[in-house]
């Protein structure tokens, strides 16, 4: 029986919709509201059925029953209408636990959070393999340590260095290389001038200007620092 009145709500919500589908409303509500109604107006009276059978004489575990499901409705509801909020609060919390991972906003910026020693740690990735870079506006270029140039498929044996760098160490020769793809985030530039350092003169991957001035810009916002491709 309640099965019947419930397809019977559903087919006269379809006849409604049917009958005054080219109305913007209909009896001051919109159509995909109505149908909406119809659909939880079903289900409520099939859930209503249930309840009534399966706790005749026991009301109290039933309003509990019905007040658990309508909690869990409510809340499946809330996590669907707020999906990309939650996502991206989500991915936000991680950048603040995890400095270097970047997060992707809904416009199609990079965002990443400061390291605990001031510095921006940034993740990325150098002919699709992962390198972790210092974020670094005074340095001209690009620059890979010798062994992130290796693991990149680039033989540091092969160059010649004679381009002079300044590091944190004092005063070095690099290579110049030129990287087939440098990516961070959603970001991907390609044929990006670099260079790499001599072994042992540099600890970290530098991200210069090479890369950086190719954006649409780059800005450091309190704790944050947000990168917009030319793309975005």
């Amino acid at each position: 029986m309640r099965g019947f009145v419930a397809l019977a709500v559903i087919i006269a919500a379809i006849a409604v919709l049917v009958l005054f589908g080219g109305n913007e409303t209909i009896l001051g509500l919109r159509p995909d509201l109505i149908a909406s109604l119809a659909w939880l107006g079903a289900v409520g009276i099939l859930a209503f059925g249930w309840v009534v059978q399966h706790f005749r004489g026991q009301w109290t575990r039933a309003l509990e029953a019905i007040a658990f499901w309508m909690a869990m409705i409510v809340m499946l509801v809330a996590v669907y209408s707020y999906r990309f909020e939650l996502q991206s609060f989500a991915n936000r919390l991680l950048g603040e636990v995890a400095p270097g991972y970047t997060v992707t906003l809904a416009g199609g910026e990079v965002q990443v959070a400061r390291h605990a020693g001031g510095s921006f740690v940034i993740d990325g990735a150098v002919d699709g393999v992962p390198t972790r870079f210092i974020l670094d506006t005074g340095a001209s270029a690009v620059v890979l340590t010798s062994e992130a140039a290796a693991r990149a498929g680039i033989d540091p044996a092969t160059l010649f260095y004679t381009q002079p760098v300044m590091t944190a160490n004092g005063r070095t020769m690099a290579a110049s290389t030129t990287l087939g793809e440098l990516t961070v985030g959603n970001i991907t530039e390609r044929r990006v001038p670099a260079l790499v350092a001599r072994e042992g003169s540099l600890s970290q991957n530098l991200l210069g200007m090479t890369f950086l001035e190719r954006l649409a810009s780059f800005e450091v916002r309190g704790d944050r620092l947000i990168l917009r491709g030319r793309g975005g």
